[in-house]
């Protein structure tokens, strides 16, 4: 195991385990996924940053190379997670598009937002580094690339062509960035 796996494995153990949203975090703190968990946030989280039964990681919408934090609310039961889920994908999706793909609808009425959790997944220095424009854009334009080529070779579907349009906005970014 190295220092990155390290690191992550015992930032996650910080992690809560109850049910609830989550938000993927890039190396700048801003939210590239939302999902939820019935069965565990820490144990959801964990499969997500190892690749293990990961959708979003299987089909090439997230690159684990960018997460450095992961946001957790906790709720206190199943029936809040898809109203709590929807309303945070929005605000944050408005802000810079998430790489979920699907859209989440608007949910009507008040939604409690909990206090909120943040752990770190990768230590600081490595973050800065990883920060590096010339390791940034080159890392993104292989992300694009490998979605464009599950998309052509895989699955054509209009969720994963939505997460390649986030993607192609960092990408542009980055290039900026770079420049």
């Amino acid at each position: 195991m190295n220092e990155v796996q390290a690191f992550r494995g015992e930032a996650l153990r910080a992690l809560t385990d109850e049910i609830g949203v989550y938000a993927l975090c890039d190396l700048d703190g801003i939210p590239i996924y939302v999902g939820q968990s019935v069965d565990g946030i820490r144990s959801r989280v964990r499969r997500h940053l190892t690749s293990a039964r990961s959708d979003v990681i299987a089909n090439r919408q997230v690159d684990v190379w960018e997460n450095a934090y992961v946001w957790a609310w906790p709720v206190g039961n199943v029936a809040e997670i898809t109203a709590l889920e929807a309303y945070l994908f929005n605000l944050f999706d408005a802000e810079v598009r998430l790489m979920n793909g699907k859209v989440m609808p608007v949910q009507e009425g008040l939604v409690l937002v909990p206090e909120k959790q943040v752990v770190q997944v990768i230590a600081e220095g490595e973050r800065i580094n990883r920060q590096d424009p010339a390791l940034r854009l080159p890392r993104q334009i292989t992300q694009y690339n490998l979605l464009v080529d599950y998309i052509l070779n895989v699955k054509d579907a209009e969720h994963l062509k939505r997460s390649l349009d986030a993607h192609f906005e960092r990408l542009v970014r980055y290039h900026r960035t770079f420049l």
